[in-house]
């Protein structure tokens, strides 16, 4: 592994980065992982009614190589990802000023299947930190865990060398942190981590490890269901709620799907489930009082690659068809459905309104509307066609854009 630290721009081999006192801080994660804080792209706060550029500002930007990596944030950090050249690296940036940190190399470099080589061959998984460790994702399903300061690695988990496959389209799927442990779907299966150490503490929902099996999409998230907190999972085949304690599976429900593409994060409202799938349809899960899992309801509209955000009653989702949508999750029925928009939005919302950014790179505002499609303001923030697949992500009165070929950081008020 190579790392460099940077200061004013300049780097030394191997040198110490100074880094003030409190500069990180536990308590302070301000968008620490996959999705925002509560991992379900809501943040809090008001925004704008436009995204023109006395509304949104462009205060830096940072040129990069390829990603589809979230940028996350901590203290005053960017944490963003790239492959070029046959590595894989994580950069530390100032929140300020786009400067690095430091910088952390390592081989990392796959050949996906032919059908889905037009989407590249670079790292995909976003970083997750709890404040002190910075834990990231390598394409060949290797686990790193650097110090956020310094970068120095505190440990590694190769999954492919343990559980002997690398999957055919990389790891995908981000880790989540909860407390001293961590979880992250990889080495044919989901496994429980400590956080210190790496330790692998149990292994549950093993797969076949072909291509129609192996390698999640989907990201868990934690969530209570009749009173039990548990692990909410999307494997290719199936939805599970798993024990934190042993990885058993309380429940388990097969999702239907076209060759195991079930890639959207699992939502949680109020005391039951959604899900949506390319090749299926989209469900709402109650899990019973002897843990069976029931569908109250199921409409014919799919997702594919876009994780929906709820707003009070009503989802918001980007469908397979590029259409978006809004749906009553009271009863299932769609509130209206728009003409196509792009084939990818991420999105994130503060209760009111929605932020959407498509991989064109164009930026959307739209009101919090069940009635009709309302959008408020859209502005293009790429050229020459570069695409932007990385989950956008929101600070107080700031905006990260990982483009595939930048990470900028905007101002919004």
């Amino acid at each position: 592994m190579e790392r460099r630290a940077f200061v004013k721009g300049s780097f030394a081999a191997g040198a110490s980065l100074v880094v003030a006192p409190g500069v990180l801080q536990a308590e302070k994660l301000d968008w620490p992982t996959w999705r925002g804080p509560a991992r379900n792209g809501v943040v809090t706060g008001a925004w704008p009614n436009s995204l023109d550029e006395n509304s949104l500002k462009q205060i830096w930007s940072r040129p990069l190589g390829d990603s589809y990596s979230g940028p996350i944030a901590n203290g005053d950090l960017i944490f963003t990802t790239e492959s070029k050249a046959g590595k894989e690296s994580v950069y530390a940036l100032s929140q300020a000023d786009g400067e690095i940190r430091w910088q952390v190399s390592w081989k990392g470099t796959l050949n996906v299947p032919f059908f889905a080589a037009r989407n590249g061959n670079w790292i995909r998984a976003t970083p997750a930190t709890d404040g002190k460790t910075l834990f990231v994702g390598g394409i060949r399903d290797v686990l790193v865990a650097l110090d956020t300061e310094t970068g120095n690695e505190k440990w590694r988990v190769d999954f492919a060398e343990r559980f002997g496959k690398v999957p055919d389209f990389g790891m995908v799927c981000s880790p989540i942190v909860d407390g001293e442990h961590l979880y992250i779907q990889a080495g044919k299966g989901l496994h429980k981590l400590s956080a210190a150490d790496g330790t692998i503490l149990w292994s549950s929902l093993q797969d076949a490890g072909d291509m129609m099996t192996s390698g999640a999409f989907s990201s868990p998230i934690f969530g209570e269901l009749n009173g039990i907190r548990q692990l909410l999972v999307q494997t290719r085949t199936l939805l599970s709620g798993i024990n934190l304690e042993t990885g058993e599976p309380y429940w388990k429900y097969e999702v239907a799907a076209f060759r195991g593409m079930n890639i959207l994060t699992p939502t949680l409202w109020k005391n039951a489930l959604f899900t949506s799938s390319y090749g299926g349809r989209s469900i709402l899960i109650d899990i019973d009082d002897n843990r069976t899992p029931k569908i109250r309801w199921e409409n014919k509209i799919e997702g594919y690659m876009s994780s929906p955000v709820v707003l009070g009653d009503s989802l918001y989702m980007h469908l397979r068809n590029k259409r978006f949508a809004c749906l009553d999750l009271t009863t299932g029925k769609e509130a209206w459905i728009t003409k196509p928009f792009g084939e990818y939005w991420s999105l994130v919302t503060n209760g009111e309104r929605i932020l959407a950014l498509d991989q064109t790179g164009v930026l959307r505002l739209i009101e919090h509307n069940p009635k009709e499609y309302q959008m408020l303001s859209e502005r293009a923030l790429t050229t020459n066609e570069e695409e932007a697949w990385a989950h956008v992500g929101v600070l107080p009165g700031k905006v990260m854009v990982r483009s595939q070929k930048a990470m900028t950081m905007y101002s919004w008020s």
